[in-house]
């Protein structure tokens, strides 16, 4: 597919994130303005609430837009969102004969403040990604044994905290917790030491499943709202203390970042690419009818306080082992209700080099190959005072289909009372 043009200037350019072929959702406030639902193009935010308003798109009896999260346009369905796209690519369009009636709600980037696009109702992260799973497996069970016996089966995944869920620019406080050096009788608690990046993509659950009901990997494909970027901040000496038998709790729980716009399914459709070729067949409930992934480049960004930006990593969510479809119907099979609003995290995004690690744990080795930053600072893990920043994009003929950024700088730990 080629650039579909706007006469929203801006939203041409080769170089910007938020084409007419993209129109994710957001929301967003100004000085004058409560949040409402947004959608991007170019550098400007069209003020969904204020469409309605003037009747220039409705999509039920009752408004859906003057609310600061998109979980009500969820709940009517994907033959809706498919009406609601048609309809927003209709008033932008170059030829649209509604300019004159759109043009005064649309809103200047640079002015507004950009808030979390949906209420999360709940949070599974996982563990799908397999050069990410075979590094860590490798750093502490050896290459023999770096995959548990499962992994090759099915989409391994734990249950977040949708409260600390947060939406990119929030700063992080770097987290207390338990741990024991490997040479101390006894653990002890304090700030983390080991504070690590999980370069993620995030998908959203757009409908509800009933607790009992199976679904097909095609119909968890229909169900998925949109995609945004996703970082699991995750604090590797607690989380290596605790994790055994039953998996990550407070490395975990603190925080988990994503990028403010959801990028629709049907903005990523040209981009479709097919999972890597299986070294073991997957049960047939996991099977794929079709291509479930994205070609979307991503990078890892480190900005030291007070220092320039870096890039650090560079890989592709093609790289994953499981799409974000198989890993809602393995979710699902076991008769767990799925519920609009739920976000499911990819598992880190590594691809088979180093300059593609998705975390520091794999870019430093678990910190015995520091990292040398450009002002000739390293790092093995993040300190205080950093600013993390995760971009992706998937490239078309003469444009692109970005997320904005998902960053979060991190603040020194509260001393505990």
């Amino acid at each position: 597919m080629t650039l579909i043009t706007s006469w929203v200037e801006s939203a041409n350019s080769a170089s910007s994130d938020f084409p007419l072929n993209n129109l994710p959702y957001g929301v967003f406030s100004t000085n004058s303005l409560e949040p409402r639902c947004g959608v991007a193009i170019g550098d400007m935010i069209l003020d969904m609430a204020a469409m309605e308003e003037e009747d220039l798109i409705l999509l039920h009896f009752e408004p859906v837009f003057d609310v600061p999260y998109w979980n009500d346009v969820m709940d009517l369905g994907p033959d809706t969102w498919a009406t609601l796209r048609d309809r927003l690519t209709d008033l932008l369009s170059s030829d649209s004969p509604d300019q004159a009636r759109v043009a005064p709600h649309l809103i200047p980037m640079a002015d507004a403040r950009l808030h979390m696009p949906l209420v999360v109702s709940e949070y599974t992260d996982f563990y799908a990604g397999r050069h990410h799973a075979t590094n860590v497996g490798t750093m502490f069970r050896g290459a023999e044994n770096a995959l548990p016996p499962n992994w090759l089966h099915i989409p391994i995944g734990y249950n977040g905290r949708a409260s600390t869920v947060v939406v990119s620019g929030t700063d992080i406080t770097r987290p207390n917790g338990q741990t024991k050096a490997p040479d101390a009788e006894n653990p002890s608690f304090g700030p983390c030491k080991r504070l690590d990046i999980e370069l993620e993509m995030g998908a959203i659950v757009g409908t509800s499943t009933d607790m009992g009901q199976p679904i097909s990997v095609a119909q968890a494909d229909e169900m998925i709202f949109g995609y945004v970027l996703l970082n699991d901040w995750s604090a590797r000496d607690i989380q290596a203390w605790e994790y055994q038998p039953l998996g990550p709790f407070q490395a975990k729980a603190f925080a988990t970042s994503i990028s403010p716009w959801i990028v629709t399914r049907a903005a990523l459709e040209p981009f479709r690419t097919s999972t890597p070729e299986r070294e073991k067949d997957l049960l047939p409930y996991l099977q794929e009818p079709g291509p479930m992934l994205y070609d979307i480049d991503l990078s890892v960004i480190i900005e030291p306080d007070g220092g320039a930006q870096e890039v650090i990593a560079r890989t592709n969510y093609n790289e994953m082992y499981y799409s974000a479809a198989q890993q809602l119907t393995h979710h699902a099979s076991s008769g767990c209700a799925m519920n609009a609003g739920d976000l499911l995290g990819s598992g880190t995004i590594s691809g088979p080099e180093k300059s593609q690690r998705g975390s520091l744990l794999e870019l430093s080795w678990g910190g015995k190959e520091p990292i040398t930053l450009s002002d000739g600072s390293t790092r093995s893990f993040i300190e205080d005072g950093d600013t993390m920043i995760l971009t992706g994009h998937a490239s078309g003929e003469g444009y692109r289909i970005g997320f904005g950024a998902c960053a979060g700088k991190i603040l020194p730990a509260i001393k505990y009372p």
